[in-house]
C-alpha cells in the first residue's frame, strides 16, 4: 500500500521474509524441562523410524562381499551392486515383513553421491515389471516399468549432490533426494515351470554397476549360480529387529547427516539437533531420551504393525495407505508402513489392501478350526491393468511354512477354480478344503494371521475409491 500523498514512504515497519538459513533453533545451552523433552523426544522418535530403519537395514547388506543370496533365499548385495533371485522369495527369511509371492525380487543398497550407478533394463515384452527406487525417506523417486512405457536400455541413477557428465547411451537420469537409496527390482513370474524358465534370461540381464563400469553393452549375470551366505541371526519369531529404541538418539546424528529436510522441515531438524546437544552435555537428558525411546516404541509404534492401524478404511474391514512412496509430511503412514511393511511402492504402481479381521471385525485366526471364505463376484476381481493377488502372512507379516509352499494366489495361478455363476471363491483355513476346492485353498496357520490384497497397476476404481475389497467370512 502506498503512502498518503504529501507524506514521506517509511520503511520503520518493513520487515524481510525470513529464509530457512535465517531460521534458528533453540540456543545451545538453553534449559529443557522433562516435559517438553518428553513431548519433543516422542515426536522426533515417531518422525525418525524409517529413516533410521532404512539406514540399519543398508548396514545389514554393506558387510556382504558380493551379490549372494543370504540363507540362499534373501537377495543381499554391497553398494555397487544389486541381487537377484530366479525365483518367489521363501518362507525362511526375516529380513523383511510381507514379502510377496507374485515376482521375482531384487535388492540392494546404494550410496549415489559417492558413487553413481547404472541400472539396465532388459526387454520384457508385455510381462509386469517395476524397478522402485526408495529414498532414506522411503519416498519413490523415479519411473521406471512397464505402466510407464519405460523402454530397454539403461538408465542412471545419481545423488542430489552428483554433479557430472551422462554419458552417451543413458536413456534417462534419476536423481535421488538422499544419498543412501534402495534399488528393489519387482518382475512379474506365472506360478508354472515354463514361465520359470522364461524368466531366467530377462533376469540375468538386470544388472546395476558403478557408471565407471558403463560402456554401453547389456551385462549379463548368471543369478542362479551367486554364493550362499549364512543367514543373519535374528531374535525371536518376527522380522530382524532394525531400530533398536536404545540405540535410536545415538544413531539419529548419522542419519539426520545423509538426509537433508525438506522444505518446511527445518523445525524437526532444528528441535532433533537441540536435543541431542542437550543430551550430550546432561546425562540425565540422555537417559529420559532413552526411556522414551522404549516408551513410544511400546505405545507408539507397536500399533502401528496392526493393519487395521495402517491408512484408511475402504471397505468390509480392509485398510489400504492411498500415498504409498509418496508420503510427504505424512509421517503417521510412513511410519506406520516401514513398521508393517516397508517398501511401498508409488500408489499408481502397486495398491496395498489389507486386513486383520473377518465381516464381523473378529480377529482373523485359524485356531478351533477357523474356516473363511473371500468371494470376488464375476466380474470383480480386483480391476488391475497388470495383475492382482491375496496374500497371507501369520502374525508376524511372515510366510507360515506349509504343506503346499502356498503364502499367496492370484493372476498368477493358472488353475483357480470359478463358480457356474463366474464368481472367485477361495477358501482360507489350516486343513484342506477338500480335493475339489484344493486349487483356491489358501493355508492358513493354527494362530492368528492377516490377509493382503495386492493391485499392480491398479487400474481406475482402485485409485478413485470405488472397487470395494469382498468381505472375509466365517461360514456357518
Amino acid at each position: 500500500m502506498s503512502a498518503p500523498k504529501g507524506e514521506p514512504a517509511s520503511t520503520s515497519q518493513v520487515t524481510q521474509p525470513q529464509t530457512a538459513a535465517d531460521i534458528a533453533g533453540i540456543p545451545p545451552g538453553t534449559v529443557m524441562t522433562p516435559g517438553f523433552v518428553e513431548t519433543a523426544g516422542r515426536m522426533i522418535y515417531v518422525w525418525g523410524w524409517p529413516l533410521v530403519n532404512h539406514y540399519n537395514r543398508s548396514l545389514a547388506m554393506a558387510g556382504v562381499p558380493e551379490p549372494g543370496r543370504n540363507g540362499g533365499v534373501l537377495p543381499v548385495a554391497p553398494p555397487g551392486s544389486i541381487s537377484m533371485l530366479t525365483d518367489y522369495i521363501q518362507a525362511d527369511q526375516k529380513f523383511v515383513t510381507c514379502p510377496n509371492q507374485d515376482t521375482v525380487y531384487g535388492a540392494g543398497y546404494q550410496h549415489l553421491d559417492t558413487q553413481p550407478v547404472v541400472i539396465q533394463v532388459p526387454d520384457f515384452g508385455d510381462r509386469f515389471f517395476v524397478y522402485q527406487m526408495a529414498d532414506s525417506r522411503t519416498e519413490s523417486f523415479c519411473s521406471i516399468g512397464q505402466q510407464y512405457g519405460t523402454k530397454p536400455g539403461f538408465y542412471m541413477l545419481v545423488g542430489p549432490n552428483w554433479k557430472g557428465e551422462t554419458p552417451k547411451g543413458i536413456n534417462a537420469v534419476c536423481r535421488a533426494s538422499t544419498d543412501l537409496v534402495a534399488v528393489l527390482p519387482r518382475i512379474f513370474m506365472d506360478d508354472t515351470p515354463q514361465d520359470r524358465a522364461a524368466i531366467r534370461p530377462l533376469v540375468n540381464q538386470v544388472v546395476l554397476y558403478p557408471l565407471d563400469q558403463f560402456d554401453g553393452t547389456m551385462k549379463t549375470k548368471d543369478w542362479a549360480k551367486t554364493p550362499v551366505f549364512p543367514a543373519p541371526k535374528t531374535e525371536g519369531q518376527g522380522e530382524m529387529k532394525f531400530v533398536v529404541p536404545e540405540k535410536f538418539f545415538d544413531e539419529l546424528p548419522t542419519v539426520l547427516k545423509g538426509v537433508p529436510p525438506l522444505p518446511g522441515e527445518e523445525a524437526i531438524y532444528a528441535t532433533a539437533h537441540a536435543l541431542l546437544e542437550a543430551a550430550g552435555r546432561d546425562p540425565s537428558i540422555k537417559e529420559q531420551l532413552t526411556r522414551i525411546a522404549v516408551a513410544t516404541e511400546q505405545e507408539v509404534i507397536a500399533p502401528l504393525f496392526d493393519f487395521r492401524n495402517n491408512g484408511r478404511p475402504v471397505g468390509n474391514g480392509w485398510t489400504s495407505p492411498s500415498n504409498g512412496a509418496r508420503w510427504g509430511f505424512d509421517y503417521l503412514s510412513r511410519t506406520a508402513s516401514a513398521k508393517s511393511n516397508i517398501y511401498d511402492n508409488a500408489p499408481n504402481e502397486t495398491r496395498y489392501i489389507y486386513t486383520d479381521v473377518d465381516s464381523s471385525g473378529t480377529r482373523l485366526t485359524g485356531a478351533g478350526g477357523g474356516a473363511y471364505t473371500v468371494t470376488f463376484p464375476k466380474g470383480q476381481t480386483p480391476p488391475v491393468k497388470g495383475f492382482w493377488s491375496l496374500t497371507l502372512y501369520n502374525k508376524h507379516h511372515l510366510f507360515e511354512p506349509n504343506a503346499l509352499n502356498r503364502f499367496g494366489v492370484g493372476t498368477k495361478n493358472k488353475d483357480l477354480k470359478y463358480g457356474a455363476d463366474g464368481s472367485l471363491t477361495l477358501y482360507v483355513q489350516h486343513a484342506s478344503p477338500g480335493p475339489e476346492r484344493e486349487s483356491n485353498w489358501l493355508p492358513a496357520p493354527e494362530e492368528e494371521f492377516s490377509l493382503y490384497i495386492r493391485a499392480y497397476w491398479p487400474d481406475a476404481p482402485i485409485t478413485e475409491g470405488r472397487w470395494t475389497p469382498p468381505a472375509v467370512t466365517r461360514p456357518h
